[in-house]
């Protein structure tokens, strides 16, 4: 069984949904800790008429200290919630597919997630089902598991019956094989290249929020997305 793991990010690019789409299991990373610098997690990169737009989740983090991921909380002070849909509103009325996913977005910043891992797990769901994605999902706290680095990543395999993990290829050389080969797991390599498409606003601009790539190409997200693997 291929296992792929990652934390839950905000909104991801197109290669996350694929390295999920070529495993049998999707472990999400949410008991790990909360970057305190910027992360993919609160925050990801959209595009319009000045070029790359980003929309910002905030979360409170001072005065917390360290946090894993599924104890963030998310703070719903500010209009954040407000300019976040009004902003791809203002920058994809144009795009061909927008508004078939315009009411999941409203809906989605509306609603008061009291976690920013409740608000990224809605949203990659929805791009699950609607990419035909049929792999299953499993977080991290569901399987117990509390060790860290490469140890972690064994653990979780041993624990789903993973005989094989996808690992992105510039992690590939920081991995302690010799724990991998002990365990009798395989490390398998992953690499997404990035496949131009239509895009509003001039040049192309690729590794945007996969909302990008959906809006302005459809259903046609999941052949151009496949472009790109090996």
């Amino acid at each position: 069984m291929v296992i792929s793991i990652s934390r839950p990010y905000f909104a991801p690019f197109p290669g996350y949904f694929l390295k999920a789409r070529f495993s049998d299991l999707f472990v999400i990373l949410d008991q790990v800790q909360f970057p305190l610098r910027t992360t993919w997690i609160t925050r990801n990169r959209f595009k319009n008429d000045q070029g790359v737009l980003w929309l910002t989740i905030p979360v409170w983090k001072r005065g917390r200290g360290l946090q894993s991921i599924e104890n963030v909380r998310i703070c719903h002070q500010g209009r954040w919630n407000r300019k976040c849909p009004a902003s791809l509103k203002s920058a994809y009325a144009d795009a061909p597919f927008f508004q078939d996913h315009f009411d999941f977005l409203k809906e989605i910043f509306a609603e008061k997630h009291e976690r920013i891992l409740d608000l990224n797990m809605k949203i990659i769901r929805y791009i699950f089902r609607y990419l035909d994605i049929g792999t299953t999902i499993v977080h991290q706290s569901e399987l117990g598991v509390k060790e860290r680095g490469d140890r972690l990543l064994v653990e979780i395999c041993r624990r789903t019956g993973g005989s094989s993990l996808l690992i992105p290829d510039p992690v590939l050389k920081f991995l302690d094989t010799d724990l991998f080969d002990r365990s009798g797991i395989e490390p398998k390599p992953f690499s997404y290249h990035p496949r131009a498409y239509p895009q509003l606003w001039g040049d192309f601009i690729a590794n945007l929020s996969i909302f990008d790539m959906i809006f302005n190409c459809g259903e046609k997200t999941r052949e151009i997305m496949a472009a790109g693997g090996a």
